[in-house]
C-alpha cells in the first residue's frame, strides 16, 4: 500500500513540474514577441499590397486634381444666352429648346467624379516597378474619351494661327481680326478634356497622320467655317504657295453664270493630303424639277444622302458631316425645296413637320454612310452635332444680339454624359459613324460669334450663328485631329 501510494505521489509531482517548465516557457516567449509567435507564418495568409504599390489602370491620362473640379462651376445656360423666339415654328427654335430641355437634365444628372491629387494615380508610368524589382512596359486601357466633357482654360500659346494673316484660306467676313472688333480675349482659350488628354494640334503631325488621305468636310456654313479653320491650322496661318487647288477632281467648278463652285479641295503636295469641302447644306440629295428652268422647284430627297457622297465617297478616307440649320421655312420656301420621299412629293404630315424631316434625313443618311464602311475598310466617319446660336431678343432679323465679349461669362465647363443635340446622339448609336460633340462645349462660348462687328450684314443685324476665326471651330478641329 506505502509503495503504491509513493508511485502515485512521484507521478503528481512529475506532471506538477512538466507543468510549471511549460508555464515558464510560455511566460519568457510571451515577453520576447507578445503576438507573432503563435500565428501561422505570414505565407499562410493572403499578402495585401500597400495602396501605394498596388497597380492602377486609368482609362485616360489626366493631369487634372480632385479640387480643380468639384470646386468648378458645372454647365449652367444662364439667363444671357436664352432666345426669345420669333413667332415662325421654325427648326432652329426647336433646337433651341432641345438644348434648354439637355441643360436643365445635364443639371439633374450630372456628377463630378473625384480623381485624386495623387499623380501617381492619375498617370501610369511607361516603366513601372513590379514588386520583384524587375520592369515591365504598363499600358493604358483602351477606352475612348469623351472629348466633349470638360472645360475652358486660358492658354497663353494660342491662338493656333494670325486671323490677319490667314487671308490665302479664311474668307474675310470670318476674320474677325479684319473687322471693328477690339477685344480678343476669346482667341486665347483652349479646352481641356476632363477624363485625358487630348493631344496638341501641329501641322506637319496631321499631314503625316493624313498622307495619301482625304479629309472631307460636307455641311452647310459652319461645315465652311471648319474647313477653313483647319486649312488655316494645318499652315499655321502662313501662305503656302505649293498647296494645289484640286477641286475639279471632285467637280468643283463654278458654273455659268455662278457666284462659285459647289465646294474646295486643296492639296499638301509633300504628302499627298487632300482637305476639302462639299457644300450640302440639308445632307440630303436636291435635285431640280425641270433642269431647263431657272425658277424651277427642287426635289429635297429626305431619303437619299447628297449626290457628292455617292459619286465621291470612294476617295474619302475621314468624312465629317453636318446639318442644322438650313432646316427652316424661310429656307425651304426661298429655295424653293419640296420634300420627297421615295421619289415621290412626301404627303405624311408628320414628316413635313420640320424637325422631324431634319431627323428624318440625318437618320437616313447616317444609315448610308453606315452601310458603306464594310466597302470602304479605311473610312472613318463623323457627324458632327448641332453649332449653338446664341442670339438674345429676336431672331437674325428681328432686332437679336449677341453683345457679350467676356470669356466663360456664362460657365467654363460641360459634365454632361450625353450630348445636347440628342438627334445627332440617337442617329449615330449603333453605327460605325462617330459623334463629333461639339454643342455643349460651344454653348458656353457665346462671347465668340462675329455678332454686331460683321462687315458684310446690314445695319443692325448680328450674326450670331458663325463664329470668328480663329476661334471655337479650331476646337472642334482639334478634338477631330484627337479621334482620327
Amino acid at each position: 500500500m506505502k509503495r503504491g501510494a509513493l508511485r502515485r505521489r512521484a507521478r503528481d509531482i512529475s506532471v506538477m513540474l512538466v507543468v510549471l517548465v511549460c508555464a515558464t516557457v510560455v511566460i519568457w516567449t510571451w515577453d520576447k514577441t507578445p503576438t507573432s509567435a503563435f500565428l501561422p507564418p505570414e505565407s499562410h495568409y493572403l499578402k495585401l499590397q500597400s495602396e501605394e504599390k498596388v497597380e492602377r489602370l486609368p482609362t485616360a491620362l489626366n493631369t487634372e486634381t480632385k479640387d480643380s473640379y468639384s470646386l468648378a462651376t458645372p454647365f449652367v445656360n444662364k439667363e444671357g444666352s436664352k432666345e426669345d423666339s420669333p413667332d415662325n415654328k421654325d427648326t432652329e427654335e426647336e433646337e433651341e429648346k432641345q438644348m434648354e430641355e439637355a441643360t436643365g437634365e445635364a443639371r439633374k444628372t450630372t456628377h463630378i467624379k473625384e480623381t485624386s491629387s495623387d499623380p501617381e494615380s492619375n498617370i501610369l508610368a511607361s516603366d513601372e516597378e513590379r514588386t520583384d524589382g524587375s520592369t515591365s512596359t504598363a499600358h493604358i486601357k483602351n477606352q475612348a474619351c469623351n472629348y466633349a466633357k470638360g472645360k475652358w482654360v486660358v492658354d497663353n500659346h494660342r491662338p493656333l494661327y494670325s486671323g490677319s494673316q490667314c487671308k490665302q484660306w479664311l474668307a474675310s467676313m470670318w476674320a474677325c481680326r479684319l473687322m471693328q472688333r477690339t477685344d480678343f480675349a476669346f482667341e486665347s482659350l483652349r479646352w481641356q478634356p476632363k477624363d485625358c488628354s487630348m493631344e496638341e494640334f501641329e501641322g506637319s503631325k496631321f499631314l503625316r497622320r493624313m498622307k495619301n488621305k482625304t479629309l472631307a468636310f460636307v455641311g452647310d456654313s459652319l461645315g465652311r467655317q471648319q474647313f477653313q479653320s483647319m486649312m488655316c491650322m494645318i499652315t499655321g496661318g502662313k501662305e503656302r504657295l505649293d498647296v494645289l487647288d484640286v477641286g475639279p477632281e471632285f467637280g468643283f467648278i463654278t458654273p455659268e453664270g455662278g457666284a462659285r463652285p459647289g465646294g474646295w479641295a486643296y492639296r499638301f503636295p509633300e504628302t499627298n493630303t487632300t482637305v476639302l469641302y462639299h457644300w450640302s447644306s440639308t445632307l440630303c440629295d436636291i435635285e431640280p424639277l425641270n433642269i431647263t428652268d431657272p425658277a424651277t422647284e427642287h426635289a429635297m430627297h429626305l431619303d437619299r444622302p447628297p449626290a457628292f457622297l455617292r459619286q465621291y465617297l470612294h476617295k474619302i478616307n475621314v468624312l465629317v458631316m453636318n446639318t442644322g440649320h438650313h432646316w427652316n421655312r424661310g429656307k425651304l420656301n426661298g429655295n424653293r425645296w419640296v420634300m420627297h420621299v421615295n421619289g415621290v412629293p412626301n404627303t405624311n404630315k408628320k414628316l413635313a413637320a420640320l424637325g422631324n424631316a431634319k431627323n428624318f434625313t440625318i437618320h437616313s443618311t447616317v444609315s448610308w454612310v453606315n452601310s458603306q464602311l464594310p466597302l470602304h475598310p479605311g473610312l472613318k466617319a463623323f457627324y458632327r452635332s448641332l453649332s449653338p446660336r446664341h442670339f438674345v431678343g429676336g431672331e437674325w432679323n428681328t432686332g437679336g444680339s449677341c453683345n457679350n465679349t467676356t470669356p466663360m461669362s456664362i460657365g467654363k465647363e460641360v459634365l454632361q454624359e450625353e450630348s445636347s443635340d440628342y438627334s445627332a446622339g440617337r442617329a449615330v448609336k449603333g453605327t460605325g459613324v462617330k459623334l463629333l460633340d461639339i454643342t455643349a462645349l460651344s454653348h458656353i462660348r457665346d462671347e465668340g460669334h462675329i455678332s454686331r462687328f460683321s462687315i458684310s450684314a446690314a445695319p443692325g443685324v448680328q450674326d450670331c450663328l458663325h463664329w470668328c476665326l480663329p476661334g471655337v471651330p479650331d476646337t472642334w478641329n482639334e478634338i477631330l485631329f484627337a479621334m482620327i
